[in-house]
């Protein structure tokens, strides 16, 4: 709330493209209201949830994220949160009630959370989920340390968080989606699906605001309107 009101007093450039005035110039939020569309990094990981997003990680997107994730621009978590919200939507079309959906962000490190001031990923996901009418909850946390992701490919991203995280408590039998700002390989999501999984929960999906253009696959950009069976994790 804070954050929002000096937004309001003091004078800030758009996130995205710099434009003096707003935290989000109307043409830089109009890129994270797109239709959702269904995205797979390639390689894909063996048990990553059905993806989704709204964008592309480039261009006024990246610098979005950017702001929100590593300089603390934390009023951008509310725009963030709608973006979040549509591609969080397609997972909701299957029973049952919508209302019953848990979503569920993938936890930073307590060492990026001391870095950064904040765990980027649970204010979109907070604002998703009252833009949604559902409940977000940071259930998930670090089991062990891993390294820095920096550099690492796909395969050594998922040999990397193999068993890294793990639920505060059990979640049998509740539905869930996995939420976070940006997609690359898919392992951090597959392992909080692996994670949720093991707690009890039926995961749906997994919802992101960007997937990274290099690593679409061959589904990428195709429409997410269809229905979502319960047991949204493939193997």
């Amino acid at each position: 709330m804070l954050a929002d009101l000096l937004d309001l007093v003091l004078p800030r450039d758009c996130a995205g493209c710099g434009l003096p005035g707003r935290t989000l110039c109307t043409r830089c939020a109009v890129l994270l209201r797109a239709p959702p569309f269904a995205s797979r990094p390639d390689p894909a990981p063996v048990g990553l949830p059905r993806l989704t997003a709204v964008a592309t990680y480039d261009g006024a997107v990246r610098s979005v994220l950017l702001e929100h994730k590593e300089r603390g621009r934390v009023a951008l978590g509310r725009p963030l949160g709608r973006a979040l919200a549509g591609a969080v939507r397609p997972h909701l079309v299957a029973p049952p009630a919508a209302a019953a959906v848990l979503l569920v962000p993938v936890p930073s490190s307590p060492a990026a959370v001391r870095a950064r001031g904040h765990d980027h990923a649970r204010r979109p996901a907070a604002a998703a989920a009252r833009e949604l009418g559902l409940r977000s909850a940071a259930v998930l946390v670090q089991a062990r340390r891993v390294d820095d992701q920096a550099g690492l490919g796909a395969a050594a991203r998922a040999a990397n968080l193999a068993g890294a995280l793990r639920a505060r408590r059990r979640l049998d039998g509740i539905d869930v989606v996995v939420v976070d700002d940006l997609a690359t390989t898919g392992a951090t999501l597959t392992e909080a699906a692996r994670a949720l999984s093991a707690a009890g929960a039926r995961v749906r999906g997994a919802a992101v605001v960007a997937v990274t253009r290099r690593r679409e696959g061959a589904v990428a950009r195709r429409p997410a309107a269809a229905p979502l069976s319960e047991h949204a994790v493939e193997v």
